[in-house]
């Protein structure tokens, strides 16, 4: 590959990088695939036409073929499962100007598209992402742009249409985040409870290597103690909490006494109450966003 395809390939990069991680829900898989298509692409010796469009088709059936093994993965994952958090401040995962462009990174959406068969969320993001026709996403998957019209239909029965909580002012849930931790930091239970949903579920993703729920919480009371309680534990000790964007929305970062990054959680809102929290501990999906912080 000469230096022009190698500039073609930079150019692209971050583009390919947006597209596999909200097909794989993983950071570092990610990276995995878009090395291994860079590979690809450094072994092409005769002309293409467009170049984005082929990069895109095989970064695409990579993800594909990974989300098949994926799913068989996560069915025996250690307690509940949570996509691998980005800090998106900086532009990590493309552009996040557009109620669309937010919802497809965010936790509760990425969960969402766990529902969907490989070719339908493949369908999903390429069209509610990046704004691809049905035609293009027809030939990137080598399917009828009639099946791909289908295919999109379906998933977004599955999704729902969750864009109402993003269009909500963002600085408002910024304030509820923050006050929320404060009343989880004090172990307020009473605070707590007014600043949840009836409804409330919380997530812990541990994957078995550090102590967390294996189950969802459920319910007002029980979550409100459930975090409440967080302030016992001895690793609550000496943590520091920080504000910044995640996966496009306003999120919490603890950091142990040295500065490493100990969890971070994310809150789904309904009106001003928190509708679902998303706590990541697990050291292996923290990476990545500890190597951003770095």
């Amino acid at each position: 590959m000469d230096d022009l395809g190698a500039e073609v390939f930079e150019g692209q990069r971050a583009r390919l990088f947006g597209l596999a991680y909200r097909l794989l829900g993983s950071a570092a898989e990610a990276e995995d695939l878009v090395q291994e298509t860079y590979l690809r692409w450094s072994r092409v010796t005769g002309p293409v036409e467009v170049p984005a469009a082929w990069l895109t088709r095989v970064i695409t059936n990579l993800c594909l073929s990974r989300l098949t093994s994926a799913r068989r993965q996560r069915e025996s994952y250690a307690g509940p499962w949570l996509p691998e958090p980005v800090l998106t401040a900086d532009g990590a995962l493309g552009p996040l100007e557009t109620v669309e462009q937010r919802e497809s990174v965010s936790m509760g959406v990425l969960i969402l598209l766990e529902r969907l068969t490989p070719v339908e969320r493949a369908v999903f993001v390429l069209r509610e992402a990046f704004g691809h026709s049905h035609a293009e996403i027809a030939g990137v998957l080598g399917i009828e742009e009639a099946h791909s019209r289908q295919l999109h239909r379906r998933a977004r029965a599955h999704v729902g249409e969750p864009r109402k909580r993003f269009e909500s002012d963002r600085e408002q849930h910024r304030r509820i985040v923050r006050r929320f931790l404060e009343a989880a930091a004090r172990g307020d239970v009473a605070a707590l409870e007014r600043l949840l949903a009836d409804d409330v579920i919380a997530w812990t993703d541990g994957g078995g290597s550090v102590t967390a729920a294996r189950r969802p919480v459920y319910g007002l009371g029980k979550v409100a103690r459930y975090l409440g309680g967080f302030v016992t534990r001895p690793e609550a000790a000496g943590v520091v909490v920080e504000f910044l964007e995640v996966n496009g929305e306003p999120a919490a970062l603890m950091r142990g006494p040295g500065g490493d990054l100990l969890a971070i959680m994310t809150m789904e809102l309904d009106g001003d109450h928190v509708a679902a929290v998303r706590t990541t501990v697990n050291p292996a999906k923290l990476a990545f966003a500890g190597a951003q912080l770095a």
